[in-house]
């Protein structure tokens, strides 16, 4: 019966640290996350900056900045043509 006893504490103590493993996981995985999700949002930036647009600080959603982009490089590409 002892032995079963240890074993049943070690196996509890292993899985709480686990837990704490995962949660050390899930930690940094959402530090990772959010300076990649920072530096998406400074690149689109860049490239909305690059677009020409009216008024010229119109606010834009992330796939209104892509379908521009996609405009303006078929315009400038058709300009090299000519």
């Amino acid at each position: 019966m002892p032995l079963e006893r240890e074993e049943h504490a070690r196996s509890r103590e292993e899985r709480r640290r686990r837990r704490r493993a995962t949660a050390k996981y899930r930690s940094a995985h959402a530090c990772r996350e959010r300076i990649r999700v920072v530096a998406f949002n400074v690149a689109f930036g860049e490239l909305r900056r690059l677009l020409p647009t009216l008024p010229p600080d119109k606010r834009m959603s992330k796939i209104e900045i892509l379908r521009l982009a996609v405009c303006y490089i078929s315009y400038l590409n058709h300009v090299l043509d000519v």
